[in-house]
């Protein structure tokens, strides 16, 4: 008796901490939910839309980097670029800038054909009257449109308070009879029931349904939020070592009489020594300015197209072009954390399963977003529904048992 009491009482603080939990978090959920639906797809939707993004694919070699780089400081005179991007065979190349307008970080990116170094487009991502439908999108998905310092950590903790709403809501679904008839409540939405019933089912059945892929997004998400989940997440999955931070090897000051003083000539020696390393890269990607005279060359050599996880790192002294090894710049030579650190964004996105990937996590957000909806109106329904009358003790008949549900956000 002892026993069943307890696991009553458990079971209704779940049912309390699930309740409350979910109303009060119902708001973060759908937005970061459905931001997350829109942006799953945003590469395809920018493709399709901005043709400058593409060139004919020709049989010849691409122009180095300071040639484009020559080619968009005429579009962006006085401006330090951050970024050199290129693609693979079909693609544009692109130097980005980070532009300071009116106390906000607004980035322009200059599109040039890999082939020739023509300029093809200058796109900025916002000011100037722009709108930038998936920068308000990623900033909503972020942190609700509000100031960063305040948004992101608000959506951390709805974050994590989704995540123990999946845990309270599994532990709601779990069936107290595994027969025929809770199997089919516990699994199969009763599409001829009530608009109640069906609501109840959405809630409970889609839920379950989403369940682990749910949890998968959703930690992937807090790695960004909260560096102590970051620290842990390493730290379990790599037996115990510590998350090392973003580092660079350090250039040797001493052999600065060694290069020429061009630092966009010793970029493009770089470059080439990586193509020569790379030939079949799908894309790279490095930082065309140092800002420190112990900066090393960074370049990131992508091995597939449409992912970012299957990257090779290179730095290389910027005197001598001396090429460094660091822990953690080869995804196949890298230890289970580090290639769960660079898988992290390609897995909350989708795109580390391609198309399918993407599609798949679009139906999870567009499902973790009804939760707060379905869950909110089985509550309001219940909370709406009239109470009986008592009626006279003699001739009362039992009560039938109401149906018991499940819920799982």
């Amino acid at each position: 008796m002892k026993s069943k009491n307890s696991k009553r009482i458990l079971r209704r603080i779940n049912d309390w901490l699930h309740l409350w939990l979910g109303l009060t978090s119902g708001a973060v959920v759908f937005i970061v939910s459905i931001t997350g639906c829109f942006y799953a797809f945003q590469q395809e939707i920018k493709d399709a839309l901005e043709p400058w993004r593409f060139v004919e694919a020709q049989d010849k070699a691409f122009v180095p980097p300071s040639q484009l780089l020559d080619t968009a400081r005429v579009y962006m005179p006085g401006a330090t670029p951050t970024g050199l991007t290129y693609s693979n065979r079909e693609g544009a190349a692109a130097v980005g800038y980070q532009v300071d307008q009116n106390g906000e970080h607004n980035f322009t990116a200059v599109f040039l054909n890999p082939y020739t170094g023509e300029f093809l487009k200058k796109q900025q991502a916002a000011g100037d009257g722009e709108f930038d439908f998936f920068r308000f999108i990623l900033d909503g998905h972020r942190a609700l449109w509000l100031p960063y310092e305040i948004g992101r950590p608000v959506v951390g903790v709805g974050t994590l308070v989704f995540v123990v709403l999946l845990v309270t809501g599994l532990v709601m679904w779990w069936p107290r009879k595994w027969n025929k008839p809770s199997f089919q409540k516990s699994f199969r939405i009763k599409w001829n029931g009530s608009l109640k019933r069906v609501n109840y089912d959405l809630h409970n059945i889609l839920g379950f349904y989403s369940l682990v892929l749910a949890f998968v997004l959703a930690v992937t998400g807090l790695v960004w939020s909260f560096e102590w989940f970051a620290d842990s997440v390493y730290y379990a999955t790599s037996g115990g070592e510590e998350r090392p931070g973003h580092h660079h090897p350090h250039s040797d000051v001493a052999q600065a009489g060694a290069a020429a003083s061009d630092t966009v000539s010793v970029l493009d020696r770089a470059w080439y020594k990586t193509l020569a390393q790379e030939p079949g890269a799908q894309g790279m990607y490095m930082t065309p300015v140092l800002h420190d005279k112990e900066d090393a060359i960074e370049i990131i050599a992508y091995q597939d197209h449409g992912s970012w996880y299957n990257r090779n790192e290179y730095f290389y002294d910027q005197y001598t072009l001396e090429h460094f090894r660091v822990k953690g710049d080869r995804y196949e030579e890298a230890g289970l954390a580090d290639q769960l650190v660079m898988l992290n964004y390609d897995i909350h996105v989708g795109a580390v399963f391609g198309l399918p990937g993407k599609i798949l996590a679009f139906c999870i957000s567009l499902i973790s977003a009804s939760l707060p909806i379905t869950g909110f109106l089985v509550w309001w329904n219940k909370r709406k529904k009239p109470r009986k009358r008592a009626a006279p003790t003699a001739g009362r008949e039992k009560k039938k048992p109401t149906e018991t549900g499940i819920a799982t956000v």
